[in-house]
Formats: C-alpha cells, sequence, structure tokens
C-alpha cells in the first residue's frame, strides 16, 4: 500500500513531496508524518492529490493507494470509499460550511461504500471503532514508557491541538487523572510559550499528533499518548472482500 495526504498547513515551497518518519512538520504536515512513523509505508503529499499519486506511483510499487481525507478531492479517482463519522458529535446540525460542520450534504454518505462510527453507538450501516490507548511515551527518550494508570490520582496539564481535543481529555480523566486542560485548534504550530514554565514539575500530556511538533521542545517530564483504533471485524472482513474483489476483476 502507498499512501496520499494533504500535507496541510505544509510550508514547502514545492509539491507534491515524499514524507518520511524523519521530515519536517512544518513543510510537509503533522500528520503525514505521523502516519509516516505509524505505516512505514510510502507516502507522498500536496494539494493535488492526482499529481501526488502519480508520483507515490513512480516512486513505489504499490497496488492500492490509500487517500487520507480525501472524499472530496473528486478529480481523484476512486474504486471505494470510506467515511468515518464522529460517534458522539454525529453530524452536528447537518449544515454545511460555514453554517454547519459539514463539508457535504448528509445525504453524501449515502453513496459511500463503508461507514466507521468513531465512538458512541454506531447507527445503521455503520461499523464500531474505539481509540485504545498505549502505554505513555516520553517526548524525550521515546524508550522510556510508563502506563497511563500511573499517573492516577496526580493532577497533570494536557494540552491538546487536534480536532475535538474534549475526547483526548476525557480519555485522561477516565484512567483516574486530574486534569488542567489547555485547548488549541487542529493542528496547532506549537511554541515555547504554549508549554508551562519550566518551575511546573507536573507531568505534561499530549496526542502522539501534538508529540510530533513538540519534540524539539521537549522536557523530561513531558509524555505523549499513543492510541491504537480497534476496528469492528465485521468491518476488517467487509472491507477485505471488496479489495477481493477488485482483484478478481
Amino acid at each position: 500500500p502507498g499512501i496520499v495526504s494533504r500535507g496541510y498547513k505544509g510550508q514547502a515551497e514545492r509539491w507534491p513531496l515524499p514524507v518520511t518518519a524523519d521530515s519536517p512538520p512544518h513543510l510537509v504536515g503533522d500528520e503525514p508524518v505521523l502516519i509516516a512513523r505509524r505505516t512505514g509505508c510510502p507516502l507522498w503529499v500536496g494539494p493535488d492529490r492526482v499529481d501526488a499519486a502519480r508520483s507515490l506511483l513512480a516512486a513505489a510499487e504499490c497496488d492500492i493507494i490509500l487517500s487520507d481525507d480525501g472524499l472530496q478531492h473528486y478529480r481523484l479517482g476512486r474504486d471505494l470509499e470510506i467515511a468515518v463519522i464522529d460517534g458522539e458529535r454525529r453530524l452536528g446540525n447537518r449544515r454545511c460550511l460555514p453554517a454547519g460542520p459539514l463539508r457535504e450534504v448528509p445525504d453524501r454518505l449515502d453513496a459511500v461504500d463503508l461507514l466507521v462510527c468513531n465512538g458512541g453507538q454506531p447507527q445503521a450501516r455503520e461499523f464500531g471503532m474505539r481509540l485504545r490507548p498505549g502505554p505513555l511515551v516520553n517526548l524525550r527518550e521515546p524508550g522510556r514508557e510508563r502506563a497511563l494508570e500511573s499517573l492516577a490520582g496526580e493532577r497533570v496539564l494536557a494540552l491538546a491541538g487536534i480536532g475535538n481535543p474534549g475526547r483526548f481529555f476525557a480519555l485522561l480523566r477516565a484512567a483516574g487523572l486530574e486534569v488542567e486542560e489547555r485547548a488549541f485548534a487542529d493542528h496547532h504550530e506549537f511554541h515555547a510559550a504554549d508549554l508551562p514554565p519550566a518551575t511546573d514539575s507536573r507531568a505534561l500530556l499530549m496526542t502522539e499528533k501534538d508529540a510530533v511538533k513538540l519534540a524539539g521542545l521537549a522536557r523530561d517530564n513531558d509524555w505523549y499518548l499513543p492510541v491504537e483504533a480497534e476496528l469492528d471485524p465485521v468491518f476488517e472482513h467487509r472491507l477485505d472482500l471488496l479489495l477481493k474483489g477488485f482483484d478478481d476483476g
């Protein structure tokens, strides 16, 4: 498999670009770097997904391309569409931007092949997904880990620059932590001023996506929380059947 992505907020002067685990997030975007580290798959980014896909195929032997957040990039051909819905917030007021949170009308979901519900209770046609937290990883020394539950009852600082920071803070509280929240906009570009002063000895917890950008500012008691997506086994079976159908065709 190969992956293409937008490279949102990347400041590179030319596109498309390959992304590796060591790529600078400020050039190619934070999520692509995280995806590259997690998957080890060849990955190209650029505003034009078609160009990115062509560059990917020219550089690597791939028999399937996954377009990250590419549902609305209609110039890119597709054989299969998967939509992920926030199981708690659902479709909000069901209106498109700027009046609501949607990029397309709700009926667009009728045309996708697979619907995944992230958290909450799956509805008709939806497959459930949960994010399972792993052990905390030290930002300065990635070889150091500790169980999230080891901080139960302690007061900690937590920052999140993701689409729904409240989900991250709730996860920490569910593990028994007393959390002081610091929420930022999605894809926030962090600076030293965003961090607590050096005199604050409390543990600072963050998402893995934010850790990609904060590694250069790491301190001894800074930790990130990786999560693993657990999907309904029926979804995996259905996806496998669809992909095999393309091979047979």
